[in-house]
């Protein structure tokens, strides 16, 4: 089993809060985390689209109600928002009584219907965890291993897979899930085709900023409906859309975000990329590596930092602008190569910024600075560093 950098934080949760959600995208890795968890008491788990356990909890009070000392699993949460009111109660009561705390831990798909019912009947007992697909600073440190990370992806069954053959047909088979049979029942009313080329629409422009007119028409839908089917992927952890930095910097800036498929691996097999050599000479293979190392670096962030893309309609631009809540601003270029060159719209971009240390992430290597503030660095390294340079370690 690969050790997942959220298994500390997961269970000092558990350990602490009476409700926490355990959220992110299907087959991340969430039931064996939480499975695979020590917290000292018993562990009684249910699968809400097992029948057999759906059956068990028709009186959801007087069966949970049973396992006060028990840490209880409840797995596809999402199936049953019913329960919400329940576990609110359950809680409560056990408050009044001075008793310790009840103990849930929900594992959902991250749909919008879950954050927002848990939002309304649990606020101020529930607290939220996301778990991502395998990121790069929980594999060995090899190049082979991330060169394999980036073109099979993070979920997984496509990472662990036994050749790339079988990697490819593990991914094909999740994305038809998720076309024919899982956004459909979020209500969907749309062809799994209309939805397979909306995806496909979206992976051909990775990294792009958003034109939903342009991908309306070619679709043959409205805009606000590439909207809605757009905020819903984003919201199943699907895609991310990176918006622009909105500060009045007396230029002419483009206010759209950028979209990007958030796994890699997804990425590669809705554009027919097979295996690294084939990506490596695909004309998406620059912005397959900036998506790449955007969702490692932000997938590490806290709460607390604001990131966004800057973009002139000159030309200018910086492909990530971390902002802290101390106010400094971090400009991040992202290049695959191993000699990056500080271009003039990369200085002036971080004069408007006022940022103050700039890097350029590249695939390894050695870190050397290209000016005072500006300093070259592969992403392990900068992975590694990161929580020092924001100041929070």
């Amino acid at each position: 089993m690969i050790s997942r950098r959220l298994t500390k934080v997961l269970k000092n949760r558990v350990l602490h809060i009476p409700v926490v959600a355990l959220l992110g995208s299907r087959q991340v890795g969430k039931t064996t985390l939480a499975r695979s968890l020590k917290v000292g008491k018993p562990v009684r788990y249910l699968d809400l689209e097992r029948p057999s356990d759906i059956a068990k909890i028709s009186d959801p009070e007087l069966y949970l109600g049973r396992y006060a000392d028990h840490l209880i699993i409840l797995d596809e949460i999402q199936r049953m928002p019913d329960l919400f009111p329940v576990l609110r109660g359950l809680v409560d009561d056990r408050r009044r009584a001075g008793e310790a705390s009840a103990q849930f831990l929900l594992l959902g798909s991250a749909s919008p219907d879950l954050l927002q019912q848990s939002s309304e009947t649990l606020a101020g007992r529930i607290s939220y965890l996301e778990l991502c697909p395998l990121q790069l600073g929980e594999l060995k440190n090899q190049q082979h291993v991330m060169d394999r990370h980036w073109v099979r992806g993070g979920y997984p069954d496509s990472f662990l897979a036994a050749d790339e053959a079988a990697s490819r047909q593990w991914r094909d088979d999740f994305l038809i899930s998720y076309v024919e049979r899982y956004l459909p029942q979020l209500g969907i009313n749309a062809t799994p085709m209309l939805l397979r080329r909306l995806c496909s629409m979206v992976a051909h422009q990775q990294g792009a900023t958003l034109n939903l007119s342009r991908m309306a028409g070619s679709l043959g839908i409205d805009g606000k409906t590439v909207r809605h089917y757009l905020d819903l992927l984003e919201g199943l952890y699907l895609v991310r859309s990176l918006p622009p930095w909105g500060r009045n910097a007396g230029k002419r800036l483009v206010k759209s975000p950028k979209v990007y498929w958030r796994d890699s691996g997804l990425l590669h097999s809705l554009t027919g990329i097979d295996d690294l050599e084939h990506l490596l000479g695909h004309p998406l293979c620059g912005h397959s590596w900036e998506g790449y190392c955007l969702e490692q670096i932000m997938s590490l962030l806290p709460k607390s930092v604001s990131c966004s893309h800057y973009r002139t309609h000159a030309g200018a631009e910086i492909d990530l602008v971390i902002e802290t809540p101390a106010g400094e601003v971090i400009a991040i270029e992202i290049k695959r190569t191993l000699s990056p060159k500080l271009g003039p719209g990369f200085v002036e971009s971080s004069r408007t910024l006022r940022s103050r240390r700039g890097y350029f992430i590249t695939p390894g290597g050695d870190s050397y600075p290209l000016s005072e503030s500006v300093t070259v660095m592969g992403l392990r390294e900068f992975l590694t560093q990161l929580p020092g340079l924001l100041g929070w370690r």
